[in-house]
Order: C-alpha cells, then sequence, then structure tokens
C-alpha cells in the first residue's frame, strides 16, 4: 500500500481522494449557495441568539432508517429475534434521538437566555447520537456475508500487520476485553499516519482522528445478549463468520492507496 501524503490529499465525501484547494473550493461554493438561497437570519453579536433557516443543513437534518443489506434470519448464529431487536431499538432509537436532538438544537440556537452549559448539553447528546447511528450503519453494512475472506483482503492487511492471523487475533484480542461492559472495534485507515491499525473505542464519541472505519463491530451488550448472555466469545466467532469482506474490500478500495 502506498503512503499518501496528508497535506496534499484528503477523502471526500464519494469515496475517493482528491486534492485539498479543489474540495476547499467546492465547500466553500455549496456553502456560500446555501447561504444566498436561505432566508435572512438573524446574526447576532458577542454570543446572542442566531437564527437557523430552515435550508440550512447543519440544523435540519432529518435521518432515516437505513434498511439491513441482508435478511435478518439469514445470518449464521445470530438470530433474527437479537438483529431485529438490535436495528429498531438501538439503532433505531439513536436515529430518532439524534432527529429530535437536531430540532431541539435549531430551537435553542435562537433562544438568547439560554446558558451555554445547557446549549452544550444538547451539542454532547448530538455527539453521541451522530456517532451511533454512524457506526450503526457501518457495522450492519459489514455484516451479511460468508466471512471468506480474498487473497487481495488478506494480503492488504498482511502488508499492515505482517499477516493476516496478526491481525484477527488483535481484532478479537480486543473484542474480547470488551465483553461484558460496551464499546467498539474498529478496522481502520488512519489518514494521518497512512496506516492501518486496530482501535478500541470505549463509546460513540470517541474515535481515532482522521481515521475512515473499514470493519466495526459492536460490542455493546445489545448485540449479543440475547442470543449469548455473557458468553461474548461465541458473539465474536458468530460475528467473524457473518463478515462481509467485499463490503470491507471496498471501503479499503474506496481509499485510493
Amino acid at each position: 500500500m502506498k503512503t499518501i501524503d496528508p497535506k496534499k490529499r484528503v477523502l471526500s465525501d464519494n469515496g475517493y481522494m482528491t486534492d485539498r484547494r479543489s474540495l476547499l473550493k467546492s465547500a466553500v461554493s455549496g456553502f456560500s449557495a446555501g447561504l444566498l438561497g436561505a432566508p435572512i437570519a438573524a446574526y447576532a453579536q458577542n454570543g446572542r441568539a442566531v437564527d437557523a433557516p430552515e435550508n440550512i443543513r447543519a440544523f435540519h437534518q432529518s435521518h432515516q432508517l437505513k434498511p439491513l443489506p441482508f435478511a435478518a434470519s439469514s445470518l449464521e448464529g445470530l438470530s433474527a429475534r437479537l438483529i431485529e431487536s438490535h436495528w429498531s431499538n438501538n439503532y433505531g432509537g439513536s436515529v430518532r434521538a439524534l432527529n429530535e436532538t437536531n430540532r431541539r438544537l435549531a430551537a435553542a440556537l435562537a433562544d438568547p437566555d439560554l446558558p451555554a452549559f445547557t446549549y452544550n448539553d444538547l451539542k454532547r447528546e448530538h455527539l453521541m447520537r451522530t456517532g451511533s447511528v454512524v457506526l450503526h450503519e457501518l457495522y450492519f453494512d459489514n455484516l451479511g456475508g460468508g466471512g471468506q475472506t480474498s487473497a487481495a483482503l488478506r494480503s492488504a492487511l498482511a502488508n499492515a500487520f505482517g499477516d493476516f492471523s496478526r491481525w484477527e487475533s488483535e481484532y478479537r484480542r480486543i473484542a474480547a476485553g470488551l465483553g461484558g461492559g460496551a464499546g467498539w472495534v474498529v478496522l481502520g485507515y488512519n489518514r494521518h499516519f497512512g496506516v492501518l491499525e486496530n482501535y478500541w473505542m470505549a463509546d460513540h464519541m470517541h474515535a481515532p482522528v482522521h481515521t475512515v472505519p473499514l470493519l466495526v463491530m459492536d460490542m455493546y451488550e445489545h448485540s449479543y445478549q440475547m442470543d449469548y448472555g455473557a458468553a461474548t466469545a461465541r458473539y465474536i466467532d458468530a460475528f467473524f463468520a457473518n463478515i462481509n469482506w467485499d463490503t470491507v474490500m471496498g471501503r479499503i478500495e474506496g481509499l485510493g492507496v
């Protein structure tokens, strides 16, 4: 895998690398167009209220539940009852909570008497729910396969970890350490260092900086307790048996490295 100079190239929304100057030019143009087409906002001075026009996406997003990319009953060792509950209650609950948080933020922004620390309570919830929604969508999207890896995928991980088995051993060890608690295991590409690494994450809010998630594993108890109780090792085995490695490889190829 060749090294990317992070000062010259960045990952765009469509997953392909572009030069930073072009990306900034595009972002500024889009942002300016949005402002010019918006109602005139009351941008006050000294931290006072700021209205959020209805067509400014940063304050008026509405997220929809992303359908499972596989039949809930099709996974090996993970029951349809577990998957459906996880998708509807845990992931779905975060989607609904994120939408409500966005609505409250838009209203709170225009309240000149709302203390900053109270506003930041909403921003903390926004951070947490954003992380939960994104990570859950990545998690479900990298399930539904047969757990079989291609030669290209094994080679990519071997280049970073010495061999594929060393990568898998570390990933499983991190997951085992999170058993009985909460968190995520993420194989990611750190764009700043130009390297593939496995990451331990305690929650939805503390992710490795400047890193693209490639394989995401939910280690919150809701992801396995219904089927396995406290037997997290069996859940880890089931997760590996159902990884969609084509999805993971697509994410790696999308990096352009």
